[in-house]
């Protein structure tokens, strides 16, 4: 049994998609409760790295949760 499409619905649909796509791509920053974040990249030494892992992790933070806690204090600290 085929089941027959109903061109309105397709309309709606359409309608739909076309709404949320301009909401999500829109360049009106405001209408964002939650800003994306960017993978970035930079190079250590790797005892360095285990040093920052053990302390990050006395702190109850993984890696990158550790590295974006430092670069925030360290903001805090320098805005001055």
């Amino acid at each position: 049994m085929a089941l027959k499409r109903n061109p309105e619905d397709s309309v709606q649909y359409d309608e739909d998609i076309t709404k949320k796509a301009k909401q999500l791509f829109s360049s009106d920053s405001a209408s964002r409760k939650k800003e994306n974040k960017i993978l970035t990249t930079f190079s250590i030494e790797p005892s360095f790295k285990k040093e920052l892992e053990d302390l990050f992790a006395e702190l109850g933070l993984g890696w990158a949760g550790g590295i974006r806690f430092a670069l925030k204090e360290f903001s805090k600290k320098y805005k001055n």
